[in-house]
Formats: structure tokens, sequence, C-alpha cells
């Protein structure tokens, strides 16, 4: 037998070696600056160490740390690296967990108080003594009996615990630097010389497996790249995310607040907050009304046999609330509107010519989230939602399923959302009939249909397998703000197992009872989230039709206060929200404040303006834009309202 194996590259050209030859090897042969660039391949489909033996014919791709791939690999290796300094400054510190997340890496650690800024600057010089000695890293499997008494012998309950929950016939794997160990599945950098350029960011608290009634932790984030260019590129995004921070700006420009009273996760709209929604509102009814929908409203609360019948009560009791009883009757506030859409759907019978029926409701919804998982506006435990579902024959769902995408594209144009893509959720067929619903040529068949949804509308898509919903497959709407900032909003599913639950029918052209398809979509999101986006997006600089305080009125003094009022009066006849600075300050300082308060447009008013029945315009961060008649400001004014424009363009 021969010891010779070949070699095929991404560009299907291939090279001859001895079999047992590792990436790093191969990497070598090709060149110097890739054997040093390179921090690991993928062999046959699978992510492998640079150390990982080649015997047989492979397919190889070589990753250096620019690479998506070599970039994770990069974090999750500095994530043990830290953990090893964490170690060796604190050694009666406990390791938990540390995974790479977007572009950044954690660790949480259970130790006696907090970490200070003054503590992970000097954990930070730490890790780059430890990188700076080169140590190897080497891999180590061992069975799950093995690596309990490994860990129970050096004192580390957290990871026997995880161990624990691992399958007993489980072959586990370790990586060791020097005398440091930790369990991972892999795969890292060959030694940590690799890691050069990089950052601790901050810590915080966690709840050990992010429950609350669990003892909490102590994380530290941190972040790597493979050149010093990438790392200050990254800490500058920050530095900008941090300013446009939608908890900070949402305090500031009073759009929200939680109280602790209240209860963690549950938002109380502010005024201008509660002007957004109802824009947003108005906006979603504007565009289903045009798309053929037709709103209701359903309660709060539901009878359990409600969500039994769905299925929720099997599939998603964890994010729900606890029962309550009522005349012993078990009771649930609602985690989704779904269950009473059906109901409303099954009021009245359906013939083939009513459908698709397609309703809508600016619906409140409750969903259990652990407070360790709370974040802002973004993860919260009270939302609401401009929800729909659409009920329709087969052949007409390739149609609404397209119409709801191009919903999306309207939305995003309206908010200047420039870059998009769509993450297809597949199932995983090895959970059918425990994760999914048990029907195996029914999801073939559906997600079947939605690829050719999205490929006939060309859409951008990605499949993600094991991500479906419990009752079919669905669309999760990544978006991506003004600076670049990932974020998931929008979601679009497809349902063929529940209306049969609900026995939804509708009479074919034969007379015959059919189960109508189902779409659920909720192209806004949760209002919460969307708003947290927006308010990141514009950095609290809305659009003028969306902007809780659209214009405000200056004057120059005191003389000129009813010429300012009459302003006030007729614009808010004509629905513009306009208000007026009748505060004893220089008018440059009022504008200062205007500027701060995020305020689009100013009116400054004298005397001159007064007598002229003019106003001098000034936009924020744009200046000053001239003398107008007051009658062509306002027309202005309202066009830019009524064409929900995301940003200021000046008519000449």
């Amino acid at each position: 037998m021969s010891n010779i194996i070949t070699i095929t590259f991404p560009d299907a050209s291939t090279r001859e070696y001895e079999s047992g030859i590792n990436s790093l090897q191969i990497a070598e042969s090709i060149g110097p600056r890739l054997a040093q660039d390179v921090v690991v391949s993928k062999v046959d489909g699978e992510l492998r160490d640079l150390s990982y033996p080649i015997e047989l014919n492979a397919s190889i791709e070589l990753f250096t740390g620019e690479a998506p791939e070599g970039h994770e690999v990069l974090l999750h290796s500095t994530a043990h690296l830290m953990a090893q300094a964490v170690k060796e400054i604190y050694p009666k510190a406990q390791v938990t967990i540390g995974p790479a997340i977007e572009n950044r890496f954690y660790y949480d650690f259970d130790i006696d108080g907090t970490f200070s800024d003054k503590d992970l600057l000097r954990i930070e010089e730490k890790m780059h003594e430890l990188a700076n000695r080169g140590q190897i890293v080497t891999r180590k499997e061992m069975s799950r009996d093995d690596a309990i008494t490994l860990f129970k012998k050096m004192g580390e309950h957290y990871k026997v615990e995880i161990i624990e929950d691992i399958d007993p016939g489980e072959t586990l794997s370790a990586y060791q630097q020097s005398d440091f160990i930790d369990l991972c599945r892999g795969p890292h950098v060959p030694n940590t010389g690799e890691i050069k350029y990089f950052k601790l960011l901050n810590s915080s608290g966690a709840y050990w497996r992010g429950d609350e009634k669990n003892k909490m932790l102590q994380r530290i984030y941190g972040t790597v790249f493979s050149s010093k260019k990438s790392l200050k590129k990254y800490l500058n995004f920050l530095e900008e995310a941090k300013k446009r921070d939608h908890r900070k700006i949402g305090r500031e420009l009073e759009i929200y607040i939680f109280d602790e009273e209240v209860g963690p996760g549950l938002p109380l709209w502010l005024p201008n907050g509660t002007i957004i929604l109802d824009e947003l509102e108005d906006l979603a009814k504007e565009s289903e009304r045009k798309a053929g929908y037709k709103r209701v409203r359903t309660p709060h609360l539901s009878k359990s046999s409600l969500y039994e019948r769905s299925g929720h009560l099997e599939h998603y009791k964890d994010s729900m609330y606890p029962a309550m009883d009522i005349d012993g009757t078990e009771y649930y506030v609602k985690p989704m509107n779904c269950p009473h859409h059906h109901k409303i759907y099954a009021a009245s019978p359906k013939s083939y010519r009513d459908l698709p029926v397609r309703l809508a409701e600016y619906g409140t919804c409750y969903r259990y989230e652990k407070s360790g998982q709370l974040f802002g506006l973004m993860r919260v435990r009270s939302m609401q939602m401009n929800d729909a579902h659409i009920y329709c024959t087969p052949e007409q769902f390739k149609e609404e399923f397209l119409d709801v995408c191009r919903m999306y594209l309207m939305y995003f144009e309206i908010f200047g959302i420039e870059k998009y893509m769509m993450r297809l959720s597949l199932h995983d067929p090895a959970e059918l009939g425990k994760k999914y619903v048990d029907d195996s040529d029914l999801w073939i068949k559906t997600e079947k249909a939605v690829k050719e949804a999205l490929d006939d509308g060309g859409f951008n898509y990605t499949e993600i397998p094991g991500e479906a919903a419990f009752y079919g497959p669905k669309i999760d709407v990544q978006v991506w703000s003004a600076i670049g900032k990932e974020f998931t909003l929008a979601t679009n599913q497809v349902d063929f197992a529940v209306p049969g639950r609900f026995n939804l029918t509708y009479t074919n052209a034969d007379g015959k009872d059919e189960t109508p398809l189902c779409i659920h979509r909720a192209p806004l999101s949760t209002h919460e989230r969307f708003v947290g986006f927006l308010i990141e997006h514009y950095a609290g600089d809305f659009p003028l039709w969306l902007a809780p305080r659209q214009v405000i009125i200056l004057p120059v003094s005191e003389k000129v206060h009813d010429y300012g009022r009459e302003i006030v009066n007729e614009m808010f006849e004509k629905g513009i929200r306009c208000e007026i600075d009748t505060r004893p300050e220089k008018i440059g300082a009022k504008i200062r404040q205007a500027e701060l308060s995020k305020i689009p447009v100013m009116a400054i008013i004298g005397e001159k303006e007064v007598e002229a029945r003019t106003i001098s315009v000034r936009r924020r961060k744009i200046g000053d834009q001239g003398s107008i008649p007051l009658d062509d400001f306002i027309s202005e004014i309202l066009d830019e309202i009524k064409t929900r424009r995301h940003s200021y363009r000046k008519t000449e």
C-alpha cells in the first residue's frame, strides 16, 4: 500500500505528500508567509488543528486569522490564554466557559470579588507574557470518566458539572498549553505566539448558565485580530457603538425606562418613545392595508388547552410564564399571537376563493427570558409587534411568501438599511419527533418551496441547519446599522403543522376540505428590538417623520413669542410636532440645547421674520438653510413627513 496521498486545494489543483503530513507542513511547502499566517485548516469539510495528521487523500483549505474561520479560532484560543493568565494571577479562581462570539470572546470565572479596570490591565500584561513564550498548544482526547477524574483532581467543579451532562460514551477533547489545560472541542492555534493583537474590553457579572438562581460569576470580554490595523479599526468601531448605545441614548432622549418595582425586561414607554411606536404602527397599518391585510385584536390571556393544541406547551413552555389558576382552570399570558389568529380564521367557513386570508395585529406578547439574558430593548419580557398570519393554498404560497420578503425591502428602504442577509433556518432530521414536528416528507417539501421562492425572488440567503421553528422552516433577517453593527430583526416562518392541529380548512374547487399553509411574519421584529436598532442606526438623530420632537421655534427675544406661538398652533393643527423655547436665554444657548436634544429642525424668529412672516431655518448637523416664507416652510415639512424620507434632501 502506497504511503503517498493526494491533497486537493480549493482551486482544484493537487499535490502529493507522504501520508501523515499535517496542515502546517503543507502550508510550509507552499510558502513561508502562508506558514507564518495560517492558524487553522479545513480537511474534507471539517475544521482541524494544524497538527492534525492527514492519512488519506483529502481536500484541504488553509485559513489565516483574517478569514472568518481563522478569526474564530484566534478568538477561542485567546479566551484560553486569558483563562491561563487569570489562573496564574488568581490560583483559587474557578474557570467555567469561554466561547468566541462575534468579533469577541469572553470567559466566566468564579472568584472572590470583581475585576477592576486595573485588574484587567494586569491580566492583559500576563497574557502578553504567556503569548510571547510561544507555548505549544496540544490536543488531548479522553473518555468522559477520565475527563471527570482529571478536572476533579484540578478542583475545577464547574468543568466537572459540564462534563457530567455529556453522554457517557462520548470522547472528549481538551487543549493544553504549559500547565494549563481546558476542556474544548477546538480547533486552536498551534502555539500561543500566534496570539499578538488583543485587548481586554470590560468585565461584568453573569450568572452561571444564565440562571439567576445560580451563583454570580465574573465575566471578562476581550477581542483579538491578526493585525494591529484590524484591532485598531475594531476598537474604533466599539467606541462609536458605545456612543450609539440605545440604552444610553434612550435615557437621554427620554424614550423609555425600566423600573425595578415594575420588573426587569418590562419597558415603560415614555411619551417620546410612544410617539415612535405610534409612527411605526401607522406605517405598518398603511402598508398592510395596501397589501390586503385585515386587522384583528386578541386577549392577553388564554386557557392552557389553547397552547396544548398549538404545541407551545410541548415545545415552548420554558419560554412561557407559569400558569395561573382562574376558577380551577389554568391560564397563560400569551407568548405568541398565532393560536388566537388560527381561532379567528376558523370562526367562519372558507372556500379557496376566500384565500389568501391575511390577519394582522398590533399585539403584545410575554416571554420568559432569564435575567442574565435581558439586554435593554433587545431582549425583553414584554414585547409588541405588527404580527400577522397568512393562510393560503399551496399554489398561492410562493407569491405570498415573496410579497412578505418584498415588504422587508420596502421597510429597509424607508429606514435607510442598506445591508441585509436572510438566514434560512432548516430542520435537523435527527431531531424529528423531539425538537420538530415528526413529518419528514412535509419538511422536505416545505423547505424546497421556501428555497425556490427565495431563489426566484433573487434574495441573498444562507442555510442554517437545526434552527427551524418546531412547526416549519423560518427566515431571520440580519441587518447592519449605519456603522456596520449586526442585528437580527424580521422573521418569516412557514407553518405546515399547526393549522392541522386546529382543524383549519378551506373547500377546494372540487368541494373537498384541505388544510391551508400558514405564513407567520413580523417584518418590523418586536417594536422594542426595532426601536433599539433604530436608536443605534440613527444615533438618536431620527428622520423628521419619526422624530418625537420634529420642529422647535427659537425666538431671539420675548417680543416675538406671540408669533412663535402662532407658528406652533398652526403646525400643531397640521399634525406637525412643534414646540417653542421661551427661556430667557441667548439664541446660541437655545440652538445648542436643541442640538443636544436631537431636534431635526430649528426655526429661528426675530422681529424681521415677524414683519415678513418668514422663519430662518436651521437643520441639525447641517446648519443654516436661510430664510423661507412660513407657508413654504410648513409645506416642505409636511412633504418630508408624508414621504417618510430617512435623510434631508434640500429642494432647489
